[in-house]
């Protein structure tokens, strides 16, 4: 019998049993690395045990990515090998690929479930239930809470993340985001600060906050809170020594923001404040919520608070319209120590600039085709 039908007659009579081992291969990023620990976290204590990726396993999940121009390809990869590696397990497609191109994974004849971004919390009860249908993907544009995860164990390090956030609330022109995580949703600060004070009394002195958009965090709840007003309150845990922040928009670094960073014991000096262009044009082609002279000016401000400030920024190349004129504008800022770290390049194997971007809106290659915005 082949592969793919036999998947199904394995779905419909083997997922009642407890499997226990498992393994998980993660692509691309650091939220989807978060997520990953929560699963495994999940898992194990319904009796799963995790095994190298690699290893024989009777669960392989795959997290996947759909953020670049190669990630599609990667995602593909991964899956192939993960069928190639461990014929005989239970293999799931689980991300923002399965979320956004959940057909695509379905061609797989070797996936036996896709489990989009909304339902990710539902693995291990897809697992160890009776079910048929191979794939679970719920609108991710209905979602407006973000669910309290079990925080994930990370054994032997001092740094552990914690997500407070998820989705995003802009629409730049390259970006698939929102298709696959939704709109922006945060943690109520006190579960924050709980887990915060947990992290720390297993051992992790050490905390990243991580999420989608999250110098919008708090802007969803009621009532209103701010990143900034989350950080005031993380320097009262016992035993924190640092907190670090995943990528923050040069827009969401309001004046009390700038001073909490820049004044806070815990906040470490180093900041991700992606840039994309030098050029205004093509942050306006961009549907960016910033311009050069705004980027400076945060960028200025945090090097004149900080000596040793550490910078981290993205830049896209290849945009649609991009003129050599527009790619020649440097990133602004003062001599601080800028840590570049350039997005794939969008040019498709023949040159043409129009392979990871459609002209039709500037939407991403991976929307689907008249696809709204969450």
């Amino acid at each position: 019998m082949p592969r793919a039908a036999s998947c199904a007659s394995r779905f419909q009579h083997d997922l009642g049993m407890t499997a226990r081992t498992v393994s998980f291969a993660t692509l691309g990023c650091r939220l989807n690395q978060v997520d990953t620990q929560q699963l495994q976290t999940v898992l194990e204590s319904r009796g799963f045990r995790t095994v190298p990726f690699g290893e024989p396993a009777d669960v392989v999940v795959v997290n996947t990515c759909a953020v670049t121009a190669r990630a599609e390809l990667s995602d593909r990869q991964a899956i192939r090998r993960a069928a190639r590696v461990n014929p005989r397990a239970r293999l799931v497609v689980t991300g923002c690929w399965a979320q956004t191109r959940p057909d695509d994974v379905a061609r797989f004849g070797e996936v036996d479930l896709i489990v989009g971004n909304t339902d990710k919390h539902r693995l291990a009860e897809l697992l160890e239930g009776r079910v048929a249908e191979r794939v679970h993907v719920g609108d991710v544009a209905r979602a407006r809470t973000l669910d309290v995860a079990p925080l994930a164990r990370v054994h032997g390090r001092s740094r552990a993340f914690l997500k407070i956030q998820d989705g995003c609330q802009h629409r730049c022109a390259f970006c698939i985001v929102p298709f696959a995580r939704g709109t922006s949703r945060s943690l109520e600060p006190k579960v924050v600060l709980d887990q915060a004070r947990l992290l720390v009394g297993a051992g992790h002195p050490e905390i990243v906050l991580t999420g989608v958009d999250t110098g919008h965090y708090g802007a969803d709840l009621a009532p209103r809170t701010t990143l900034a007003a989350l950080l005031r309150q993380l320097e009262d845990v016992p035993g924190l020594r640092w907190v670090r922040l995943s990528s923050v928009l040069p827009a969401y670094f309001t004046p009390e923001l700038i001073d909490v960073v820049t004044d806070s014991p815990v906040v470490a000096p180093h900041f991700h404040i992606p840039l994309q262009s030098g050029s205004d044009r093509i942050l306006r082609a961009m549907r960016r919520p910033y311009n050069v002279a705004m980027y400076r000016g945060v960028v200025e401000r945090l090097a004149a608070a900080i000596p040793l400030l550490g910078l981290g920024a993205d830049l896209i190349t290849g945009f649609p319209g991009e003129s050599d004129a527009d790619f020649r504008d440097r990133p602004p800022g003062p001599d601080a120590a800028v840590l570049l770290s350039p997005r794939v390049p969008v040019l498709g194997p023949e040159g043409d600039r129009g392979r990871a971007f459609r002209r039709d809106g500037g939407r991403a290659d991976g929307y689907p085709s008249g696809a709204r915005a969450p």
